[in-house]
C-alpha cells in the first residue's frame, strides 16, 4: 500500500516524542504498516483526516486521529511507531528468539528445548497442533505469587476488594494472598485433588476467586471457572463435561439491592451432574456474611463443607507442583447458540508468558499503577486481566463484587477516586450504559489519577468512544480498544498507549507475534483497503490447544473454513492507512440482497444519533431481501417513542452506511438481555425478531429476565 502520509502538509502537528521520518524496509508480512512507514514527527499530511492531541483537543469528528501526549509517549514502554515497528518485525521474523528472551524473565525450574515452539494450522497438514516452550517445567503460582515476594513486593497491596455495598472492603497484600493461596491449596490437596484433577469454580468477585484459581494452578489440577450467573443446567453441563473432583462456590452474593443464592443453584446442578454419572463429594462453600449468614443456607451434611472452617486451618506454605509448559492450566465453557458448551483450553507456559507480556504493553504498565478491570473472572477477560496478567507483572489489582450502577451510575468513578485507579479497562456496553446516564456522574468526581482506558468485548462505537475519551478521561488517556477472545487468550490487536496515533473505534494494528490476515469467501489474502474475514497465520504463545474431548470439533470450527488459518469468526475492515476494524462476529453479518452488512457498523450509525443510547441489530429472514435487519433501539432517559424519531433513525443509517443498510424495523427497547457482566444475548433477540417465541431457552443468566417480556409486549409498537 503506498504511504498516505506526506512529510510538510498542513495537517501537521508537532509530536517531538516520534522520531524523523524514516523509510522502513518492509516486507509482505509486515503489509498492516507498509502504509505508516513513512510517518514524520507528526502527523503530514493527512486526507480527510484531523489530527488532535491529548490533553489539548476533544475527540469530536468522525475521521479524528488522536496523538498521544508528548510527555506521555515519552515514558512510554513502546514509545513511537519505529520502536513499535521494530519489536514487531523481530516478533514476526525470529519468533522462536523474541519469545524466549521474554520467557526468560519468569522463573522456570528446567528450560525448555531447542524446538521453542512447534505448529501445524494446516488441517491438510495433519492434525492441527500448537505447542510453546514444550520441556520447560514452571508454575504459573509462582511466577505469580512467590516470585514477586522473593523480589521484595511482598508487603504490595495484590488486590484490593470492593464490596457490592459500597461500607465494605478488604485488601490482600502479596505476602497474605500467598499464605492463604497455601492453606487453599494444601487443603484441596488433602482431599484428593491431584494434578490434572479438574476443579470447577463458581464464585462471584469476591477475592477467594483468583485464590482458587492460583490455588489449583499451584498444585497442577485444572479450573474450570463457571461464571456465577449461569443457571444449574448450563452448571451441571460443565461439571459433567470435565468429571469435576470439587466445586468452589458460596452461599450467595448481592449485585445490587438483589440477593442470589448460588448455592441452591449449585445444589440443583449437583442433582443433575449424578444423573449424568458424575457424583460431587465435596461442594467447598465460602460463607459471604454480607450476603446471606451461614444458618439461612441449605445444607447437606457429608458433602458441604464451609470454607471458613476448614481451610484456615491448614499450613500457610505449600509445595509447588511443577509443570510442563503444556500441562493443561485451565478450561474455560463458551456457549454457542446451539449445542453443548465448548471446553476452551489453555496450557501453562505460553499462556503465562502471553498474557503477562499483553497485559506489560497494552495497558503501559508501571509499577505504581492501580489497575481495575471490570470484568468477572467467569469469562476469560477476568482470567488474563484480572487474575493472571496483572499478577505476573506484580500489579495491584481491584475486584468488585457489586453493580456499576448501585447505589447509583457514580459508582465506578467513586472506585477510581478511592483506590487512585490509574488503568481501567472496561466493556463498550457499560461505557454505553453509564453515558446514558449522563455526565453529571462523571464530572462529580476527580478521576485525576487515570492514565489509560481500555475497552473490551465488543468493537466500540465511535460515539462511545469518544464520550469515553473526552468525559471520563478528560481527553488525557489513550484507549487500549483491545480485539482478542476467549480462544486467544490474550490480546491480538490493540493500540499500544504511546506509540500509534489512534483512530475513535478502531483497534489499530497487530500485537507481537501476531500475523492477522483479511481473506475473501476463497480463503484468499486480500490486500491493501478491504473487508473480509478476519483470519490469524501462524500460532502465537497464548492460544488455546485444543475443544477438551473434542479435537475434531477443534479443528473443524477454527481451521477447516480456512485451511492454514486460524479463523477468528469475526469480520474486519482494513482502511487505506492499515488500520484495522472489526465489524463484529460472522454470523452478526446480514446479507442483504447480496450486501454484506456487519451488525455492529449498523448499530454504530444508529447509536450516533443524539437520542439513541443503546442499539443490537440482527438479521432476520425477508421474502425479498434475503434478510432484513431488525434493530432493537434503546433511547436517551426522558425521549419518547415516536414515529418521526423512527423514520430519522432510519435516515441516519441511511446516510451513514447507505440506503441497502436501513433497517427494516425499528423495535423499541427500555432495555436490552444482557448477562450480568453486560452481554447482550443476540440468540434472544434473534428469536424475538423472528417470533419464534417458544424457543427462547434458557434466561436464567440475564442480570434482568423481565426485560424479555417487555420487549415481546413491545414487538409491534
Amino acid at each position: 500500500m503506498a504511504s498516505s502520509y506526506d512529510s510538510d502538509g498542513s495537517a501537521r502537528r508537532s509530536s517531538p516524542s516520534y522520531s524523523p521520518s524514516k523509510k522502513l524496509t518492509t516486507s509482505n508480512y509486515l503489509r498492516h504498516v507498509e502504509s505508516m512507514a513513512k510517518l514524520p514527527s507528526g502527523a503530514g499530511s493527512i486526507s480527510h483526516l484531523n489530527a488532535v492531541i491529548l490533553g489539548e483537543s476533544l475527540a469530536s469528528e468522525e475521521n479524528d486521529l488522536i496523538f498521544p501526549n508528548v510527555e506521555f509517549s515519552r515514558q512510554a514502554l513502546v514509545s513511537s511507531p519505529q520502536k513499535y515497528f521494530e519489536m514487531y518485525k523481530r516478533s514476526i521474523e525470529d519468533p522462536a528468539g523474541f519469545w524466549s528472551d521474554i520467557a526468560s524473565e519468569f522463573y522456570w525450574i528446567e528450560k525448555w528445548g531447542k524446538e521453542v515452539y512447534y505448529e501445524n494450522l494446516d488441517v491438510r497438514e495433519g492434525p492441527v497442533k500448537i505447542e510453546w516452550f514444550k520441556g520447560g517445567v514452571t508454575n504459573i503460582c509462582y511466577n505469580c505469587l512467590d516470585r514477586n515476594v522473593e523480589a521484595g513486593l511482598g508487603e504490595k497491596i495484590a488486590l484490593y476488594w470492593e464490596g457490592n455495598d459500597p461500607e465494605f472492603d478488604g485488601k490482600l497484600t502479596y505476602n497474605k494472598l500467598l499464605y492463604k493461596v497455601c492453606q487453599l491449596a494444601n487443603y484441596l490437596k488433602d482431599v484428593g485433588v491431584k494434578k490434572g484433577d479438574a476443579v470447577v469454580v463458581y464464585l462471584p468477585m469476591l477475592m477467594e476467586l483468583p485464590m482458587a484459581m492460583l490455588a489449583c494452578a499451584r498444585i497442577g489440577a485444572v479450573h474450570s471457572v463457571v461464571f456465577a450467573g449461569f443457571s444449574a443446567e448450563a452448571l451441571a453441563q460443565r461439571i459433567v463435561d470435565c468429571k469435576a473432583k470439587v466445586v468452589i462456590t458460596c452461599n450467595a452474593v448481592k449485585r445490587g439491592p438483589k440477593v442470589i443464592n448460588l448455592k441452591e443453584i449449585v445444589d440443583a446442578a449437583l442433582v443433575e451432574s449424578a444423573k449424568e454419572g458424575v457424583s460431587i463429594d465435596i461442594c467447598l462453600t465460602y460463607e459471604n456474611p454480607t450476603a446471606m449468614k451461614r444458618e439461612n443456607t441449605k445444607w447437606k451434611e457429608g458433602r458441604d463443607i464451609w470454607w471458613q472452617d476448614v481451610v484456615p486451618r491448614y499450613p500457610a506454605t505449600c509445595d509447588v507442583e511443577w509443570v510442563d509448559a503444556e500441562d493443561p492450566l485451565f478450561l474455560l465453557y463458551t456457549s454457542g447458540s446451539t449445542g453443548k458448551p465448548k471446553g476452551v483450553l489453555h496450557t501453562t507456559g505460553g499462556y503465562m508468558v502471553y498474557t503477562a507480556t499483553t497485559f506489560k504493553y497494552a495497558f503501559d504498565y508501571k509499577p505504581s499503577d492501580v489497575y481495575w478491570c471490570t470484568a468477572d473472572c467467569g469469562w476469560i477477560t477476568g482470567h488474563s486481566y484480572v487474575s493472571y496478567g496483572p499478577l505476573l507483572n506484580g500489579a495491584t489489582v481491584i475486584i468488585f463484587e457489586g453493580a456499576p450502577n448501585y447505589p447509583d451510575s457514580g459508582r465506578c468513578w467513586d472506585i477510581i477516586d478511592k483506590y487512585k485507579v490509574s488503568i481501567f479497562y472496561t466493556a463498550p456496553t457499560l461505557v454505553r450504559s453509564l453515558m446514558r446516564d449522563g455526565d453529571g456522574y462523571v464530572t462529580k468526581y476527580s478521576r485525576k489519577s487515570l492514565r489509560v482506558l481500555g475497552s473490551v468485548g465488543e468493537p466500540i462505537n465511535p460515539s462511545a468512544w469518544r464520550w469515553f475519551f473526552n468525559v471520563v478521561g478528560d481527553s488525557r488517556c489513550p484507549i487500549s480498544d483491545t480485539w482478542w477472545q476467549t480462544e486467544t487468550g490474550g490480546f491480538m490487536m490493540v493500540p499500544l498507549p504511546g506509540a500509534w496515533p489512534q483512530k475513535p473505534g478502531s483497534t489499530t494494528f497487530p500485537f507481537f507475534g501476531v500475523q492477522p490476515v483479511i481473506v475473501d469467501e476463497k480463503g484468499q489474502e486480500i490486500e491493501g483497503e478491504c473487508s473480509g474475514y478476519l483470519c490469524v497465520k501462524s500460532s502465537w504463545p497464548g492460544a488455546f490447544r485444543t475443544l477438551y474431548g473434542d479435537h475434531e470439533r477443534y479443528e473443524t470450527t477454527y481451521f477447516k473454513p480456512f485451511p492454514g488459518y486460524y479463523f477468528s469468526g469475526d469480520g474486519c475492515s482494513r482502511d487505506k492507512d492499515g488500520y484495522h476494524w472489526l465489524t463484529g462476529r460472522v454470523d452478526d453479518v446480514v446479507n442483504v440482497s447480496g450486501h454484506r452488512i456487519g451488525t455492529a457498523e449498523v448499530e454504530s450509525a444508529l447509536v450516533s444519533h443524539p437520542h439513541c443510547a443503546e442499539a443490537a441489530v440482527v438479521g432476520v429472514e425477508h421474502e425479498v431481501k434475503g434478510q432484513g435487519i431488525y434493530a432493537f433501539v434503546t433511547l436517551v432517559e426522558g425521549v419518547d417513542y415516536s414515529e418521526e424519531l423512527r423514520r430519522t433513525l432510519i435516515l441516519t443509517v441511511r446516510k451513514q452506511i447507505g440506503a441497502f443498510a436501513a433497517p427494516d424495523k425499528i423495535h423499541w427497547a427500555p432495555g436490552l438481555p444482557k448477562t450480568r457482566s453486560g452481554k447482550i444475548m443476540r440468540r434472544i433477540l434473534r428469536k424475538i425478531a423472528s417470533r419464534q417465541l417458544d424457543e427462547l431457552g434458557d434466561t436464567s443468566t440475564l442480570a434482568d429476565p423481565s426485560v424479555v417480556d417487555k420487549l415481546i409486549a413491545l414487538a409491534d409498537v
